[in-house]
């Protein structure tokens, strides 16, 4: 872009220094470096004012925002792989190309995914309450504080995409059977990798499972997805793990199946009112039933500065006259 002006950019949230850094040297970057969510006036005043909004993936950008945007806003560079809050379609007709972060916090997300599998049947949370808590630690005993084991268990991954897989390789090596559910097979080589078994069927294999992963992403089809009906398909011996999307579960269904000893327990990262939190959640935390994490699974320093760094590649490449890599097409949605 040398010689032409440099587009202003207006980013929503405090990114990694050396991501801010990076686009105030090749750009006229807007940082918010109080980093709290901007209110729905400031958002009407970037997107008027911007060439390029960077949002996150908890911006609201919807039809009606996008319809308050000035004639410069060109590109709305989402800083995120989901993109189920910005309406690409409005954008899409009112010029606007809407670009994502994908397929830099596979391993990442993976990684979280394999430690919540591990911290609910083994009570990791619990356990570590302990060392911390009022009263003192009595010892070892025989009888105190049993989990289960996770090897031999069958394990149901609703999702089978890029993190799927990744989650898919870690449970295999840790001796679980890998079993899924996806809208099209995976090839046989990845199947046979995996020694994976497919099922057509969701509710065949919720009911068949140890272990259910959540892996899949937050659209219209997949709105709650692991609904009343098909949560109670669940065996009371059965875990349930989400790292993907809050509202693919019916959380208050959920609670109440767990309340009621129906289903063994949960390990969530995401929820369906996030960043508001369901207190029935917190009491069955509290009693070691599920285990609650700030939505982190994909919180790497090194995924952060990936995602930036694609955030980068695709206004630059925007603003050079080429197609960004990661443009989100409306059909895609």
């Amino acid at each position: 872009m040398a010689g032409k002006k440099r587009p202003l950019v207006v980013i929503t949230r405090k990114l990694p220094d050396p991501v801010e850094t990076r686009m105030r040297e090749l750009f006229d970057a807007r940082l918010n470096v109080e980093d709290r969510p901007m209110t729905q006036p400031e958002l009407v005043a970037a997107i008027k004012e911007a060439d390029v909004l960077v949002p996150t993936i908890t911006d609201n950008i919807d039809a009606a925002l996008i319809a308050q945007a000035g004639d410069n806003l060109k590109l709305i560079a989402n800083f995120g792989n989901g993109v189920d809050k910005i309406d690409v379609e409005a954008a899409a007709k009112k010029g606007i190309t809407v670009t994502n972060t994908p397929n830099v916090l596979t391993e990442d997300t993976a990684d979280m995914t394999m430690a919540l599998m591990l911290a609910v049947p083994r009570r990791l949370a619990e356990g570590a309450n302990v060392l911390t808590g009022d009263k003192k630690w009595a010892g070892w005993s025989p009888t105190w504080m049993l989990g289960r084991r996770i090897w031999g268990k069958r394990l149901g991954i609703v999702g089978m995409g890029r993190i799927g897989t990744a989650v898919a390789r870690r449970a295999k090596a840790f001796g679980l059977s890998i079993h899924y559910h996806n809208r099209h097979r995976v090839l046989p080589a990845v199947e046979d990798e995996l020694e994976a078994t497919y099922w057509e069927s969701l509710d065949q294999m919720l009911a068949r499972m140890d272990i259910i992963s959540v892996n899949c992403p937050s659209t219209p089809a997949t709105f709650h997805l692991l609904s009343a009906r098909r949560l109670a398909l669940m065996q009371p011996s059965a875990y349930i793990v989400n790292t993907a999307r809050g509202d693919i579960i019916d959380e208050e269904s959920l609670i109440k199946l767990i309340h009621d000893g129906k289903i063994a327990g949960a390990a969530l990262d995401v929820y369906e009112h996030e960043p508001a939190l369901n207190s029935k959640l917190l009491k069955l935390a509290g009693k070691g039933k599920v285990v609650l994490l700030p939505h982190m699974g994909s919180a790497t320093l090194e995924g952060r500065i990936d995602m930036g760094e694609k955030v980068i590649i695709n206004i630059r490449a925007f603003f050079d006259g080429h197609r960004p890599p990661d443009r989100v097409l409306p059909l895609r949605t």
